[in-house]
């Protein structure tokens, strides 16, 4: 998307010489755009945001409605601690393709930064929300960990219990000791 900036005509040039490109090695635009948006998650694991942007970016260039490029744009904006604005991004994702749990789960970690930022539950219970649909639709002890120490921040923590229970059951590893820790002292 490019900073949602307007192009001038060389940059247009630049684009269309990019995707006329694509052309020789794909068979299809999609193709194309599912190519450069796993590129880009390899950029973004190593460590390499911009690299990832740019290659997010050559995705949605392709193919505007891949849902890997905005989950990509999201997670990089929320990198860079701006939470609320990678909201409407994971959104986009989630309405592109809404069987992805990881997107889920990723859009709870924002969602639970700016609870721990703001203090304010709606964003926690929302956080709570996006990962139980994370783990409906594809149980993890990532998930199931996060989901855990968010009900610590309850006085009743029943459900923290259970989910330690079901994360123990998957990966004893997978909480936090300190999570661990708050939940044995209450119970």
């Amino acid at each position: 998307m490019y900073g949602k900036v307007k192009k001038c005509p060389g940059q247009i040039e630049t684009d269309n010489t990019f995707i006329k490109s694509t052309q020789h090695d794909f068979k299809s635009r999609k193709e194309a755009a599912e190519y450069f948006v796993n590129r880009a998650w390899g950029y973004y694991y190593h460590n390499k945001p911009d690299t990832a942007m740019m290659r997010f970016n050559q995705a949605w260039l392709l193919d505007s409605l891949n849902a890997g490029a905005y989950w990509g744009f999201a997670n990089l904006t929320g990198q860079q601690g701006k939470f609320k604005e990678s909201l409407p991004l994971f959104d986009r994702s989630i309405a592109l393709d809404s069987l992805n749990a990881n997107v889920w789960e990723s859009a709870s970690n924002s969602y639970g930064q700016l609870f721990s930022n703001t203090r304010q539950v709606e964003y926690l219970n929302t956080a709570i929300k996006y990962l139980r649909k994370s783990v409906a639709l594809k149980p993890s002890a990532r998930a199931y960990a996060a989901l855990t120490a968010a009900y610590t921040y309850f006085a009743h923590k029943d459900s923290a219990i259970k989910y330690l229970k079901i994360t123990d059951s998957l990966d004893k590893n997978a909480i936090n000791p300190q999570v661990r820790k708050l939940i044995n002292s209450n119970r």
